[in-house]
Parts: C-alpha cells; sequence; structure tokens
C-alpha cells in the first residue's frame, strides 16, 4: 500500500464520473452552489478532480479556480470546460493543497468537498494544508470541509462487486472493491479493480484510495491552530445541525482576524 493518499487518484479518473453518478449523484452539489454565490471574491476548490462541483458553480456566474494534483482528472475537467464554455469563469491548476502555488492571489471561500482531507493521510500534510488555505484566505474568509463520517465504522470485505453498468454507449464496466482498516493509524484502504468491457476488448484496471478519519473535535483543534474559527458543523447539505446519526459531517469555518 502506498502512503500517499492520492496514489491511485490518475487510474481512477476513467471511472470517477460513473461512479459518483450512481453513488453520492448530485446531493450535494446545490449546497456548494449557494456557498460559492454568497461568498466574497474567488472561490477556490481542493481537490476538483473532474470539475463536478467546480463547474455548476461557474454556471451561476462564480469565477472559480480548481486544483488537483493528477493530470488525468484535470485533462477531463479541462474537456467538460471546453464544452460548457465556461472558460471566462474556471480556471484549472495542477498543483500540490499542502503548498498552494498561488503567491498573490487570494480567496474569499476555499471549498474541500468530498472527504478531500481525508485523503492526506499524514498529520505533517494535513498541518501544511491548513496552513497553506489560511495563507491564500482573505481575512474574514470561509474555508469549508466535508468530510465521510463513517469509515471506521465500514465493514472489511474482499472481492464484492459493488457497481455495474456503461459507460457511454459501447463500454460494460464493472467494480469489484476490497475494503481493509488500518485501525491504528486510522486509515480506510479501498482496493478497487475495474473490469472495462468493449466489444471483445477487455481490461482491468487495478488501484487503491486511502482515507483517514478525524473526529469533528479533532478537525476543530487542527482548524482553530491554523487560525481558523469553527463558526457551524452541519449533519447534512441543507444546513441541518450534526448529531450523532448524521450521514455528512460538514464544517464552516472562518479565518480569524488575527490569523
Amino acid at each position: 500500500m502506498s502512503s500517499e493518499g492520492w496514489s491511485g487518484w490518475d487510474d481512477y479518473a476513467a471511472f470517477y464520473d460513473w461512479e459518483n453518478a450512481q453513488t453520492i449523484q448530485r446531493r450535494d452539489v446545490e449546497f456548494w452552489r449557494r456557498l460559492a454565490v454568497a461568498a466574497d471574491g474567488r472561490v477556490l476548490e481542493l481537490g476538483c478532480g473532474t470539475g463536478r462541483i467546480t463547474l455548476p458553480v461557474a454556471r451561476d456566474g462564480v469565477a472559480v479556480t480548481g486544483i488537483d494534483r493528477s493530470a488525468a482528472m484535470l485533462e477531463r475537467a479541462c474537456a467538460k470546460r471546453t464544452r460548457s464554455r465556461l472558460s471566462t469563469l474556471v480556471d484549472f491548476v495542477r498543483g500540490d493543497i499542502r503548498l498552494l502555488p498561488f503567491r498573490s492571489r487570494r480567496f474569499g471561500l476555499v471549498m474541500a468537498p468530498y472527504g478531500i482531507l481525508q485523503s492526506l493521510v499524514r498529520e505533517r500534510d494535513l498541518a501544511a494544508t491548513l496552513a497553506s488555505v489560511s495563507r491564500i484566505l482573505v481575512r474574514g474568509g470561509r474555508f469549508a470541509i466535508d468530510l465521510v463520517p463513517d469509515l471506521p465504522d465500514w465493514s472489511e470485505y474482499r472481492g464484492r462487486r459493488t457497481l455495474t453498468g456503461r459507460i457511454g454507449r459501447g463500454m460494460r464496466v464493472s467494480l469489484v472493491e476490497s475494503v481493509r482498516q488500518d485501525r491504528p493509524r486510522k486509515l480506510t484502504i479501498f482496493d478497487q479493480r475495474y473490469t472495462a468491457e468493449h466489444g471483445r476488448d477487455r481490461r482491468e484496471h487495478r488501484f487503491t484510495l486511502t482515507f483517514r478519519t478525524l473526529s469533528l473535535p479533532q478537525m476543530a483543534r487542527r482548524l482553530e491552530r491554523a487560525g481558523f474559527a469553527v463558526d457551524a458543523v452541519l449533519g447534512d447539505y441543507r444546513g441541518g445541525p450534526w448529531d450523532a446519526r448524521a450521514d455528512v459531517w460538514v464544517l464552516l469555518a472562518s479565518k480569524r482576524r488575527d490569523a
């Protein structure tokens, strides 16, 4: 297993939109659009992938930058941007969220959707990212974080077929997945095996995605150390309060005026 949580995302790019259309679908998109429209200044999305959130935000007339380290993901995002005719509003950047490559540009909102901070499997990587976000946010700017809450509770299993369907008109795709837990390190490891069949052509794509879980109080303390004030913790994408049964963890934080 790679010690880097981003390992595997290049291989995942070809299946990312297809899988998300069947799992998370679009249930979080409206939430991010509302935050972006209300932002005072340009918006930055961490780990933008194929533009699943970035492009809908831009359709509302918001100037938005998406950053991702995966060239394969960004290639697909740029192709969708071209088709959408949103090039004047959307800027895609290949870069490392631990050291955001913006020397003079500042943002009014930084979005971290879909558990992207949980791909930072080492404490120093998370600390570096929070410091980097603090540097590029305007004072009083908002940092919104979406976490996957139940990762430690995922049952371990091996070789389970979890999704089957088609990409486009001719390609049949299936996902066989295994889940492992590294509980001392609070890691959940997803071993993915995609089989893609097009006519007589059959190919397998294998990769691993790794996520780390922190509790809400642990994440809140790290935000506070990095110069943020936690303004709200939500339990759904409609703005409802968090409780122990919530299947979504969203933290809304702001950069302190003295930071």
